[in-house]
């Protein structure tokens, strides 16, 4: 079967670029999506604070969901749910299997990758100790009590301060557990500082910088955990160990894109964020297919997801509709050391505008964002604070663009004196 255009992935990413393909004139639209209904991610966070950039008031992760879920039922895009996507080939041929149509291969004009991001667990971080049960990571708890209706325990010690384990350490606090501490190796938070006082210090609960868990207790359940205090080097110092009894650990200690079609598609990868290299209107490195949210970095806010999918989902329709432009003579976006990475990667030439998204690797007070072609400062950006948990974003205008006479340009953080 043949569409315009197939989105892997009907959550907030896949959602935001249908319904942007449909009002930019494509009709044949299919998303596909291996859970059992629609809205990703956003289904388990019942909490508020979404929507407030992008529909101006705060909504829970279901509302914002059925936001995009209502504005896709007045489009002509079809729906494929309980369906898991095989392979993606440069053709844009689509492999996916399910119980009722089983293996099917379906063409499409353009492809959107829109699969999210999953959780670092124990394993990718090595916590020496026993396994006991009891050691679950936050979006896998949060699950449990959010929608299965199980309570994972009732004395928790949280390792990293990612957005998720902070909310987390209220929602189960408010389900009547005692967490006891949110302990992170890095010298900083890695989450929003609005989720640190909303979460942690509304409830008295003890942030514990520069620390880790460096032992796991218990044979069939967690009975305890030692924390322990890290040098600068990230590794811990003896003599700083504290013990906590606890039957939980929680693990919020990093995301990762969801990127195993992705590769599989020869698309180019960008070992900084683990995702694909875009351009400025989300295409990767394979004409036609394109990439946005969670699946090309990890975002803090859905309502930055919405709005570059969005971009995802227009480029696309164009792309159908008006075939291809030429990604020859990009502009490649470098950063110095204080940036981590920035998406898109590339700009081409001729561009309207470039929003760029960014992380800084440390904490900045007053300072600034430079972006300069050569030796020359083409645009700055003052910023009052920034800190590696909290994304960055600026726009180029096209006007800037047309100006940069090197075939590369540089995004700098800059701390005042």
């Amino acid at each position: 079967m043949n569409y315009e255009l197939i989105i892997v992935g009907g959550g907030p990413a896949g959602l935001a670029a249908a319904v942007s393909a449909y009002e930019n004139g494509l009709k044949k639209i299919l998303i596909i999506e291996r859970d059992r209904e629609l809205g990703g991610i956003l289904n388990q966070c019942i909490h508020n604070g979404f929507g407030l950039h992008y529909f101006k008031e705060e909504l829970t992760g279901p509302e914002y969901a059925g936001r995009f879920i209502e504005m896709l039922k007045n489009t002509a895009a079809e729906v494929m749910t309980d369906t898991m996507v095989l392979q993606i080939t440069k053709g844009r041929e689509v492999h996916c299997i399910n119980g009722k149509n089983g293996y099917q291969v379906l063409s499409a004009g353009a492809v959107v990758l829109a699969m999210g991001c999953r959780e670092r667990t124990r394993g990718a971080i090595s916590i020496p100790g026993t396994r006991p049960a009891g050691i679950l990571t936050a979006g896998a708890a949060q699950r449990y009590v959010n929608i299965e209706g199980h309570m994972v325990g009732k004395r928790v010690v949280i390792l990293g301060s990612g957005d998720i384990g902070l909310i987390m350490a209220r929602r189960m606090t408010l389900e009547g557990a005692k967490v006891l501490a949110c302990v992170e190796l890095m010298p900083y938070s890695g989450g929003l500082q609005r989720n640190i006082v909303q979460c942690l210090n509304d409830f008295d609960i003890p942030l514990y910088l520069s620390h880790t868990i460096t032992d796991i207790r218990g044979k069939n359940r967690v009975e305890g955990v030692t924390v322990s205090k890290v040098d600068e080097n990230r590794r811990p110092i003896p003599g700083t160990e504290m013990d906590f009894d606890c039957d939980t650990v929680l693990l919020s200690v990093g995301l990762i894109p969801e990127n195993e079609l992705t590769r599989t598609a020869g698309i180019e990868m960008d070992a900084r964020t683990n995702g694909a290299v875009v351009t400025e209107n989300m295409e990767t490195s394979e004409s036609g297919i394109f990439a946005c949210g969670n699946v090309v970095h990890v975002h803090d806010l859905v309502d930055f997801v919405t709005a570059e999918s969005t971009r995802a989902g227009k480029a696309a329709a164009e792309f159908v509709l008006n075939g291809g432009q030429s990604r020859e003579n990009c502009i490649e976006v470098k950063t110095n050391d204080a940036v981590s990475y920035t998406v898109p990667q590339k700009i081409r030439r001729g561009a309207e505008k470039a929003e760029l998204f960014l992380r800084v690797r440390r904490i900045f007070e007053k300072s600034s964002l430079r972006v300069t072609d050569g030796e020359t400062v083409i645009a700055s950006f003052r910023r009052e604070h920034m800190a590696p948990g909290e994304m960055e974003k600026i726009t180029l205008p096209g006007v800037l663009l047309n100006k940069i006479s090197s075939g590369e340009i540089t995004v700098s953080a800059i701390e005042e004196a």
